[in-house]
C-alpha cells in the first residue's frame, strides 16, 4: 500500500513540476476526447438519424398483389403486415383506386387510411386540413384549378363500380399540394371510398415507411414473399439507395476524421513526454547510477501517460455528449440518443493513445547513459 501511494505521489508530483507542458497536453487529449465520444456517438446515431430524415420523403417498402391479382383482401394485407417490426414502422397506408368522374371530367379517386397516409408521405402540404368526417375529401391542386374548387366547396363524384352506377357527394376539407401526380387525385377515407363504389375489403397497394437499411428491407420482402402467397413486397428503390449512399458517405468520413483526430493526440502527447525526457534526462542518469531500474523508469512514464489520457479521457467524453447532442439539433434537428459505453469506449481509447504515444519518449529514457549525462555531455 506504501509503495503505491509513494508511486502515486512520484507521478502526481512530477506532472505538478511541469504543469505548462503537462497542461498543453491534456487540453490536447481533452478536445481530441470531446472530438472522438461526439463522432463515435454520431457514427452510431447516424442510421436512427438518417433513417428518421429520409422517412420524410415517403414509403420505402409497398406490397402488391402478386402474380394477375389486381388486388388483395384487408386480411392478406393484414399477414403481410404482421412480418413488419412494429418498432421500425413509420407509418403503413394501404390505397384503393378507382377513376371517377366530376361535371363529366374523368380523374382517379383513391381510399386509404388517411392517418396512414399522413405518417407515410409527411411532405404532402395540405392547404385548409385533412378530413376529419365522413363525406370530406382532399383534393389534388391540379384537379382543384380544373374544376375550380376550394376548401369548404361540395362537389358530386359519379362513375360506374363493382356494384353499377354510383353518385356520392363530397365536401373539400383542404386543397393538397405534392409536386407530383398525387395533384391530380382525390383522396379520401377507405370507408367513404368502399361506401362509394360499393365493394369493400380489397387492396390496391400498401405503402410503408420504416427505418430500416436496404438489407433489412430486402430480408422482409423475401420473407414475405414466401410465407404470404398473394403478396408481392418490393423496397422503392429510389429513396432506399440513396438512404443507403448517403449512409455509407457520412460513416466513412466520421470514421476519416476520427482517425486523424486519434493521431494527432498520439503526435502532441508524444510531443510533450519527449521534451519532458530532455529535460529529465540529468535527473534520469542519476537515478539509474543509484540503482534504479529501466522498470521503474518505464513503469514512471507510462503511468504520466496513462494519468493523462484517463483525465483527458474523461473530459472529454462529458463534453463530447455535449457536441454530438449540439450536431444532432442543428444538423438533423433531432436529439442524440445518450449510450454510457461510448464513455467507456473514449476512455479507453485516450488512456490507449496516450500509453502508445509514450513509447519512443519512454525507450529514450531508458537508453539515458548515467556516465554520460553526469559528465554533462
Amino acid at each position: 500500500m506504501n509503495r503505491q501511494r509513494f508511486y502515486i505521489k512520484m507521478v502526481a508530483s512530477s506532472l505538478l513540476r511541469r504543469k505548462s507542458r503537462m497542461l498543453v497536453a491534456l487540453l490536447a487529449v481533452t478536445i481530441g476526447a470531446t472530438i472522438l465520444s461526439g463522432l463515435i456517438t454520431i457514427y452510431y446515431d447516424i442510421p436512427r438519424q438518417m433513417g428518421q430524415e429520409f422517412r420524410s420523403y415517403g414509403a420505402n417498402f409497398v406490397m402488391l398483389p402478386s402474380g394477375n391479382q389486381s388486388s388483395m383482401s384487408a386480411e392478406l394485407m393484414e399477414r403481410a403486415v404482421s412480418f413488419l417490426p412494429s418498432r421500425s414502422v413509420t407509418g403503413i397506408a394501404p390505397y384503393r383506386y378507382h377513376l371517377v368522374k366530376i361535371n363529366e371530367q374523368p380523374f382517379m379517386a383513391a381510399g386509404t387510411d388517411l392517418a396512414g397516409a399522413r405518417k407515410t408521405s409527411p411532405y404532402w402540404l395540405v392547404q385548409g386540413r385533412w378530413p376529419e368526417a365522413a363525406g370530406e375529401a382532399l383534393v389534388g391542386q391540379e384537379l382543384a384549378n380544373v374544376i375550380r374548387l376550394l376548401p369548404g366547396n361540395g362537389f358530386t363524384v359519379t362513375g360506374t363500380g363493382p356494384a353499377g352506377p354510383f353518385s356520392a357527394g363530397f365536401t373539400v376539407s383542404g386543397i393538397l399540394q405534392t409536386g407530383g401526380a398525387e395533384e391530380a387525385f382525390i383522396f379520401m377515407s377507405l370507408a367513404d371510398f368502399e361506401t362509394m363504389i360499393g365493394d369493400g375489403d380489397k387492396i390496391d397497394v400498401v405503402e410503408c415507411s420504416i427505418s430500416a437499411d436496404a438489407e433489412v428491407l430486402e430480408s422482409l420482402a423475401r420473407e414475405i414473399g414466401e410465407k404470404v402467397s398473394g403478396v408481392s413486397p418490393r423496397l422503392v428503390k429510389r429513396l432506399t439507395d440513396s438512404e443507403g449512399a448517403v449512409l455509407t458517405k457520412l460513416q466513412a468520413l466520421v470514421a476519416l476524421v476520427s482517425v486523424i483526430v486519434l493521431l494527432l493526440i498520439m503526435i502532441c502527447v508524444a510531443t510533450t513526454m519527449m521534451a519532458v525526457v530532455a529535460e529529465r534526462r540529468r535527473e534520469i542518469g542519476l537515478r539509474k547510477a543509484l540503482g534504479a531500474s529501466n522498470q521503474s523508469l518505464v513503469t514512471e512514464f507510462m503511468g504520466e501517460g496513462i494519468f493523462l489520457g484517463g483525465f483527458g479521457g474523461i473530459l472529454g467524453a462529458a463534453a463530447g455528449y455535449v457536441f454530438a447532442q449540439a450536431v444532432g439539433l442543428n444538423v438533423f434537428n433531432r436529439s442524440i440518443a445518450f449510450n454510457p459505453l461510448f464513455i467507456i469506449l473514449t476512455l479507453a481509447a485516450s488512456v490507449a493513445i496516450t500509453a502508445l504515444a509514450c513509447v519512443i519518449p519512454v525507450r529514450n529514457a531508458t537508453e539515458v547513459d548515467p556516465a554520460i549525462v553526469l559528465r554533462g555531455e
